[in-house]
């Protein structure tokens, strides 16, 4: 399915409605919302119990959407920042290698996103699939 360039996207993962960008070649068509990044970026992070580290974190966030190094680190950062990744560092091949690891804090907000998330696709696919019936408020009775 394409949609216009100009379609407004709100979503419950954004502040403000976005305006759609150019497709990409992924044949996404949708902005992705700060609140949506931390998730994925959350749900990536949680597969490795011990932590993982930054590119093998960008290479499986772009198996589910766009995005470049210079998006992904500002996200680590605001995560660490409210303390739902810790960071620690460990040599590799003579090098340092951050990694990133989900704290207790950063599981609870990963339940929340999922739940949230759940919620909102489902209403979404239910749109778009005919099974959202739309009753009339009480100025249209």
């Amino acid at each position: 399915m394409r949609f216009p360039k100009e379609m407004r996207i709100l979503s419950a993962f954004t502040t403000e409605p976005q305006i759609s960008r150019q497709e990409r070649s992924d044949g996404m068509v949708f902005n992705t919302g700060a609140a949506l990044l931390d998730a994925i970026v959350l749900a990536v992070v949680s597969k490795e119990p011990e932590g993982t580290y930054g590119y093998k974190i960008t290479q499986e966030v772009r198996q589910v959407i766009e995005l470049s190094e210079s998006t992904l680190y500002p996200v680590l950062r605001r995560l660490q920042k409210d303390e739902c990744l810790e960071v620690y560092d460990m040599e590799c091949a003579g090098r340092n290698r951050r990694y990133y690891k989900v704290t207790s804090q950063g599981w609870a907000q990963l339940r929340l996103y999922e739940s949230e998330w759940r919620q909102y696709s489902d209403k979404i696919t239910g749109l778009f699939e005919g099974r959202i019936v739309f009753r009339a408020g009480p100025e249209e009775v």
